[in-house]
């Protein structure tokens, strides 16, 4: 089974957070009700980190922001990103019925914050390695993040325009 960005948002979404050993678990079990396919974890590994630099999942860290998202033993927690469009993968959608995991509900001005921690270090990176396609990227990404918590990012896009200018 291989998963796309959006489709892995699918799956974290049906749960509002999962750390990633849960999201491999979950793929797992939807490739498995998937005549019995199997998930490639090299490819996944690949998958989720590329999802979380687009942006189409967060790593949100609950311990000390927010109570009520907390896990067993505060591992971070992989949620829906701001350019992600959660798509439930085929033979996924009874996995909160399959699996021994509650929903999660973090609270958008952490997650936010996390979002903007995230971003700051992206477009420091981009802006030490003169990446212009991926500070354009930054920019847009920037928008979305905005409408999707409640963060500021306007001096950080200021400074993304500034290096894109020079």
């Amino acid at each position: 089974m291989d998963a796309t960005a959006d489709e892995l948002a699918g799956v974290v979404d049906l749960f509002g957070g999962l750390t990633r050993e849960e999201l491999e678990r979950a793929l797992a079990e939807a490739a498995y009700r998937a005549d019995g396919q199997s998930v490639d974890d090299g490819a996944l590994e690949t998958a989720i980190d590329e999802a979380l630099e687009s942006f189409a999942l967060v790593r949100y860290d609950p311990a000390g922001r927010d109570e009520t998202s907390t896990t067993a033993d505060d591992e971070a927690l992989l949620v829906p990103g701001p350019t992600a469009f959660p798509t439930v993968p085929e033979h996924a959608e009874d996995l909160p019925h399959i699996l021994d995991v509650g929903r999660r509900r973090p609270a958008r001005e952490p997650l936010g914050e996390a979002a903007r921690e995230r971003f700051v270090a992206a477009a420091d990176e981009a802006v030490t390695e003169g990446d212009a396609a991926r500070l354009r990227t930054l920019l847009d990404v920037s928008y979305d993040i905005e409408a999707w918590a409640p963060v500021d990012l306007a001096d950080e896009r200021t400074r993304l325009e500034d290096v894109l200018e020079e």
